[in-house]
């Protein structure tokens, strides 16, 4: 039914989120061992507050964040959504994550709702750096105009990044067939964006492995991994000699 929906849609977007790096190996943000933190929850250390009052620990956690981003590499879905985007079926991806995967596998047009864990920017100038250079030896956190160097992420405490909700709502509009992947779409606005792709008339197809709020008003739910669907729509696209 999926590969039938994809090739019939005319425009596809995609929605992931946690489970679609969970799927490279990467351990879920709230599920990492606290004990090097001190029994912090690691929320509190993603927030503006640890940034300004706590920033050694900010600082360690986020150098953290980004080592582990870095020894794993895209999976077999991100793959072929890129695959899917160049041959022009998927048009954008809507992303609750911050890891560049997506981007290291090829797709181009995306919107990054919690900003990018892969590179920095200095909070007074604007200047990017590259991840990497948060980490030791180097473990750059000071921008040559004197401005603190920080994720290029969005804290805690912080607004949802404009470009990105003006290209989500973009894509939306147009939206055909809206396919969520690995996100359990419980945290707010960005669990909107599939209700309001129902709302106008989109397929809207949910692939987690646990049960999800949504999963009542979705026009087809998948409890299976991400990468055996995709992998299973893929064949099915080729074997039909689809547009691909």
């Amino acid at each position: 039914m999926l590969a039938e929906w994809i090739r019939e849609a005319e425009n596809i977007v995609i929605f992931s989120g946690a489970g679609m790096s969970t799927e490279s190996g990467l351990r879920d943000f709230r599920s990492f061992d606290r004990g090097m933190w001190n029994d912090r929850d690691p929320m509190e250390l993603a927030s503006t507050t640890a940034m300004e009052k706590n920033r050694d620990e900010f600082i360690r956690f986020y150098q953290w964040r980004i080592q582990e981003m870095l020894k794993l590499q895209p999976n077999q879905g991100h793959r072929i959504l890129a695959k899917w985007e160049a041959a022009g079926i998927v048009k954008g991806i809507i992303t609750q994550n911050v890891e560049n995967y997506h981007e290291q596998a090829g797709t181009k047009n995306i919107a990054k709702l919690h900003g990018d864990l892969g590179t920095l920017r200095c909070m007074a100038c604007g200047r990017r750096y590259a991840c990497e250079d948060y980490l030791p030896p180097l473990s750059r956190t000071a921008c040559a105009c004197g401005g603190f160097i920080r994720p290029n992420i969005v804290l805690f405490g912080e607004m949802l990044p404009q470009e990105a909700l003006e290209l989500a709502e973009q894509l939306l509009q147009k939206a055909d067939l809206f396919l969520v992947l690995g996100s359990s779409l419980t945290v707010s606005p960005a669990n909107q964006f599939p209700v309001l792709a129902k709302q106008q008339g989109a397929h809207l197809v949910i692939v987690n492995r646990e049960p999800t709020p949504l999963d009542p008003m979705a026009d087809l739910t998948l409890h299976r991994s991400i990468g055996e669907v995709l992998g299973e729509a893929d064949g099915s696209l080729a074997n039909s000699k689809s547009r691909l």
